[in-house]
Order: structure tokens, then C-alpha cells, then sequence
């Protein structure tokens, strides 16, 4: 079996105060990093034993997992095993690279957030650079707030050509054509980004090859999305793997809507769809990592239409 999972712990604490995520500063009692790390380790146990099936893993921590030693751990420890397509982490570059010399280079990846204001400009281009020297695949990314357009610009700028620097719509801010546009300049997917996308009743690969567990092993089929289908640990989750449409109204972040069907995201994305990195972009590119399966594979077109994909009203949770 081929399985995407995307592994969401307790950790809920982060080293930044950016002003627009409600886990900015937040401190993690003792007691709670004890049960995240043994969350993990029992998670990255289960992992490395199911030899198999062929697992493509990202962690999507509320916090900074990169800060803690058993986040670096468990991403080295899964990029070496080769039932392991790749093994990614959100993160905002926070933390030193060195260990990634104990990495898989070909199996790790990195979806790294430039945070203007949280950390200087000159750092963290720094880290990019030394990810890029130890042939590390990674994207870099932005809020698309006005304030971090011209840093935005200088860190397009600065990066090799191909690194991918995606933007993230602001939560809550609607575009005029004319902002758009300049973002576009950036990221010629932030269309994609710019608008929900309505999901009530489409098919998504949720719930059939991709998976979201928590910290107790719960699995769902997406973070969005609470009903249970089961649990990680006793099997019974996978009794309900099938195809399924979306019972939501829209999707408005990207660890959602690129599983979506009805996108051609596999494509545009293929060999990274875990780690946000477009076909043909990144270091040490491989064929690993999710793609959409041959027989429906396609030509579809790199940017969608605006005016199918604005939809009114509440958007989702974005990433």
C-alpha cells in the first residue's frame, strides 16, 4: 500500500510571535513535550515497521518541531529507511542544519516559512543556503501580507532559481486583481492560494491513500475533516480506506486542496507534493514522494481559472 500521512502531535508551542497564528510565543507545559515526544517516538516506531508498505510522511506540528531533538531525530531516522518515499516537516528555519548530515538527502525535505520581523533577513537566507549546500530539497514560503511583499521580493531575489518560494493568501484578506498580480510575479500558483476551492461533494484522495493521524494514533482522513476512521496502532483504520468525496463546503489551505481531484496539483507537483515543491524543481530531485497514479495522469493547465474558484463566504483553516 502506498500511504501519505499527515502526523499532527501535541506540541503546540513555537519560538516566534508572529501576530497572525494563534500559537505564536506559546509555551508547552513539561508535561505535555513528554507526551508529544513519546506520541512521536511510538509514531516513528510504528513507521519504521511497516516494511511493507510504501510511506510518504509530513509533519505538520502547530509548534516548532524542529527545536526539539526528537523531531530531528525522527525525521532522521525515517529518511533511512527505503520503505520510506520521503519523510518533510513544516518549519520556520529556525533551528541550525547540522543535523541534517545524518539525513537521507534524497528522502528528507523541508516546507520552510519566511517569517518577516520573527528572525533576520540575513539568517535565515543563511540556513536556506546551507540547506541548499548539503543538497537538502526545500520550498520557502510567505504570508501574502503587504508588509512582507518587498522581503518577499529580496528573498526571490537572493535564492537559487530553483528553489520554489510559494505564497500563502492571507486568512481572511480578499485580493484586488491588482495585489494578486504582484504576488503572481512571486508565485505563479499563488492563484490556487488566492481562493477557496469548493470541495462539497468532489472527490479527494483523503481518506484512500492519504491519511491524517493525531498523537493518540487517531486517524482521520484529513485535519480538516473530524470524523474518525479509525485508529493508526490496532489496524482499523485501514478497514476504511476508499475513495470518498469531501463533505465540506470549501478548502482553503494547501495540505487540503491539493489532494483534490479536480486539481491538477499531482501533476503540477509531481515527485513533491509533500514538501510543496513543483515538478522538476528542488536539489536532489527524484521520482519519490506522492503522484497521482499513471492511468489518470494529464496534461492540465498550470494555473486554474479565477472565476471557478472564488467561492463566498467562511474559509477553512488555513496552513
Amino acid at each position: 500500500m502506498d500511504l501519505t500521512i499527515l502526523y499532527r502531535g501535541p506540541l503546540a508551542s513555537c519560538d516566534y510571535d508572529c501576530p497572525y497564528c494563534p500559537f505564536a510565543k506559546r509555551r508547552d507545559s513539561r508535561a505535555r513535550l513528554t507526551s508529544d515526544r513519546e506520541a512521536l517516538e511510538r509514531f516513528t516506531a510504528w513507521a519504521a515497521a511497516q516494511t511493507g508498505d510504501r510511506l510518504s510522511v509530513l509533519f505538520t506540528p502547530w509548534g516548532e518541531g524542529l527545536v526539539r531533538s526528537w523531531y530531528r531525530r525522527a525525521l532522521t531516522e525515517l529518511s533511512q529507511l527505503p520503505h520510506i518515499r520521503r519523510v518533510a516537516i513544516q518549519t520556520n528555519l529556525s533551528g541550525r542544519t547540522a543535523w541534517l548530515a545524518d539525513a537521507h538527502p534524497e528522502r528528507i525535505a523541508l516546507w520552510c516559512t519566511y517569517h518577516p520581523g520573527q528572525t533576520p533577513y540575513e539568517r535565515f537566507l543563511g540556513r536556506c543556503r546551507e540547506l541548499s549546500a548539503r543538497g537538502i530539497r526545500f520550498s520557502v514560503g510567505v504570508v501574502g501580507f503587504d508588509e512582507h511583499l518587498d522581503e518577499a521580493r529580496r528573498l526571490r531575489a537572493a535564492l537559487p532559481e530553483e528553489v520554489y518560494l510559494w505564497v500563502n493568501a492571507a486568512e481572511g484578506h480578499t485580493y484586488t486583481d491588482e495585489e494578486a498580480e504582484r504576488w503572481t510575479e512571486l508565485d505563479p500558483l499563488f492563484p490556487y492560494s488566492r481562493h477557496p476551492h469548493r470541495s462539497a461533494g468532489l472527490p479527494c484522495r483523503t481518506g484512500e491513500s492519504v491519511i491524517s493521524v493525531d498523537g493518540d494514533g487517531t486517524v482521520r482522513r484529513c485535519h480538516f475533516v473530524k470524523a474518525e476512521l479509525g485508529n493508526l496502532y490496532d489496524g482499523s483504520y485501514r478497514r476504511a480506506l476508499a475513495p470518498r468525496a469531501c463533505p465540506l463546503g470549501v478548502c482553503d489551505c494547501h495540505i487540503g486542496y491539493v489532494h483534490l481531484e479536480t486539481l491538477p496539483l499531482y501533476d503540477v507537483f509531481a515527485g513533491g507534493v509533500l514538501e510543496r515543491i513543483p515538478a522538476g524543481r528542488g536539489a536532489a530531485s527524484t521520482p519519490d514522494g506522492p503522484v497521482a497514479p499513471g492511468p489518470s495522469r494529464r496534461a492540465l493547465p498550470l494555473l486554474p481559472d479565477p472565476r471557478r474558484c472564488a467561492v463566498p463566504g467562511p474559509s477553512a483553516e488555513s496552513a
